[in-house]
């Protein structure tokens, strides 16, 4: 049986005419086309040479990923992408801990966690336990001092709107900052976990079910379903051990900047490129 024809983008600064040309020779393709500043597109690449080709970019600093021929961003229809580390810069949760003077100790457990070291709702209950009578108003102090959107997050979400493809953040992080983020780029479905609060105060304990890797794939079915979309047309992007689970069930699954366990099971390894290395993934970035 004939495998569909493959086309290699590879993402960077700036190209090397000689790099080029030894990528094409890796990937047993044809020659590259520089459809945007800092991307080129292999046709006719060969997908069983992507461990050597990824191998030799990530030597350059250079993004290497193997999509299907003619793919375009517009074929989409929804977009899934977890929060912290992802979509924003820091693990809100860990800043919060430095409000309680304890940020060393949480993100230990954070790094752990996301390496898939640690189970994650286990993790997250004793993290947030850690946090038992911070004030409510620290959350506000992370979220206007600390909070930064990922390089390239506003050009993938403007793509978004630009082409109707939905877009839902789903995080093990908390909504307070979910809730902020979707007001304030217009962001279609949101859902994340919840502090329970007593007398403006965090109690240590998650008021709900808590959204782990589990409920992230779950969401990513259930809009998928809703919208009558076909897996191809659901990308998923995350950074941690508890996105594989929604990574696996996307037609595209995007480690970007992950941990090495989720970037061995991914589709694609965005490792140097921001957010918007997403949108040039696609023929009609």
């Amino acid at each position: 049986m004939n495998q569909p024809a493959c086309t290699l983008v590879v993402i960077a600064p700036a190209f090397d005419p000689e790099r080029l040309d030894l990528v094409a020779r890796l990937a047993h393709a044809a020659a590259p086309r520089l459809t945007s500043a800092g991307t080129a597109r292999f046709d006719r690449a060969d997908p069983a040479t992507r461990p050597a080709v990824a191998a030799q970019c990530e030597q350059w600093g250079w993004d290497a990923a193997f999509v299907p021929t003619g793919m375009r961003f517009a074929d989409l229809g929804l977009i899934v992408s977890d929060m912290d580390s992802t979509l924003i810069t820091i693990e809100c949760i860990d800043e919060i801990a430095d409000m309680q003077g304890i940020k060393d100790k949480v993100a230990a457990i954070t790094e752990r966690s996301m390496r898939g070291e640690l189970d994650f709702s286990a993790s997250l209950t004793e993290r947030v336990a850690l946090l038992a009578g911070l004030p409510e108003s620290a959350l506000e102090t992370v979220y206007r001092e600390r909070l930064r959107l990922t390089d390239g997050a506003e050009e993938l979400i403007a793509a978004c709107h630009r082409h109707g493809v939905r877009f839902l953040l789903v995080s093990g992080g908390f909504t307070y900052f979910t809730d902020k983020l979707q007001h304030r780029l217009g962001l279609d479905y949101t859902c994340a976990n919840r502090f329970e609060i007593c007398d403006g105060h965090l109690t240590g304990r998650i008021d709900g079910a808590i959204v782990d890797a589990e409920a992230k794939r779950g969401l990513l079915l259930r809009y998928r379903s809703e919208l009558d979309l076909e897996p191809q047309q659901v990308l998923a992007v995350g950074d941690g051990a508890n996105d594989l689970k929604m990574l696996a069930e996307a037609g595209m699954g995007v480690a970007f900047r992950a941990k090495p366990v989720v970037r061995s099971q991914a589709d694609v390894a965005l490792n140097f490129s921001g957010l918007d290395g997403i949108v040039r993934l696609f023929a009609d970035a």
